[in-house]
């Protein structure tokens, strides 16, 4: 008699593992080789940033001012962005201006866009990066902080957003929005819907959403419940991904690579999402209660 052998099925979860390794590889390689930027393309860019004072959004500015690109920048602290402003002059800016501004109040938005406008006679990109905790001295859950968190987080994204899309449009410009992880998912409706009503009206306006991953102690982080640990992404690596990003108007940024893969899941297997995120947060088994 003669036995034949016969080799059992690949197990289910071998075959996913498979799969799932060969879409992180593509997303690997699609994030890092796919990159059509021209540094060229940005002298002379008229742009509007907003939160430019500190971190990522000063590298933005230092970057744009080495590319030759007509500034107007904004933040809450006069002292700091004439600090921001003296460098990008000596980085080579050939024109840059700022506007000191709190996004928490209603007003400021408008002011802020037309000061860009008369400034610079129209805009080809509008960064917001402008992201803010509540501040000291406010209850996280109080009605107070709501308001605050809601104005400078949300409100005033649509604002600037409506008040600069007119001349965006007329110069065929992007809107970048620069996030963490956690306001991105907050951010995704407005903008999806906005991106979704672009190309139904042919407009051709770019919206690029970066995500930096998790921002350091002064950030929307250290509002959150829980969290013990937010790190911080490399400013100027950060920076220059997210100026590639709007430059050839991808779609989406993410810095580092990995949350990509976060934000995939966030539709398709809502439970291990809500894990990795609590991985990235260290959220404390107390808060997790």
């Amino acid at each position: 008699m003669v036995v034949t052998a016969t080799r059992a099925p690949a197990a289910p979860g071998r075959a996913m593992k498979v799969l799932l390794f060969t879409g992180l590889g593509a997303l690997f390689f699609s994030y890092y080789w796919d990159d059509n930027f021209d540094p060229a393309s940005l002298q002379g860019a008229r742009v509007l940033l907003t939160g430019a004072s500190a971190g990522v959004g000063e590298e933005l500015a230092y970057h744009y001012a080495r590319l030759g690109s007509h500034l107007v920048l904004t933040a809450h602290t006069e002292a700091l962005l004439q600090k921001v402003v003296g460098n990008c002059r000596k980085l080579g800016a050939p024109k840059v201006f700022y506007i000191a501004a709190d996004m928490a109040s209603p007003e400021v938005p408008e002011r802020v866009v037309q000061f860009a406008l008369d400034k610079l006679g129209g805009l080809d990109y509008l960064v917001l990066n402008h992201l803010g905790a509540t501040p000291a001295g406010s209850r996280s859950r109080s009605v107070q902080a709501t308001r605050w968190l809601m104005q400078v987080n949300f409100l005033s994204y649509v604002q600037l957003t409506s008040l600069a899309l007119p001349s965006l449009t007329d110069s065929q410009g992007s809107l970048v929005v620069v996030s963490s992880l956690l306001a991105k998912f907050a951010l995704d409706g407005f903008f999806g819907s906005l991106r979704r009503e672009l190309d139904v009206q042919d407009v051709n306006v770019a919206i690029t959403m970066c995500v930096l991953g998790l921002w350091d102690r002064a950030s929307p982080a250290e509002g959150v419940r829980g969290v013990t640990r937010a790190k911080a992404a490399p400013g100027p690596k950060a920076a220059l991904a997210v100026i590639r990003g709007g430059a050839t108007r991808a779609p989406g940024v993410f810095y580092p690579w990995r949350f990509r893969l976060l934000c995939l899941l966030r539709g398709w297997l809502p439970h291990p999402r809500a894990w990795f995120i609590r991985q990235e947060l260290n959220v404390t088994a107390a808060a997790a209660a």
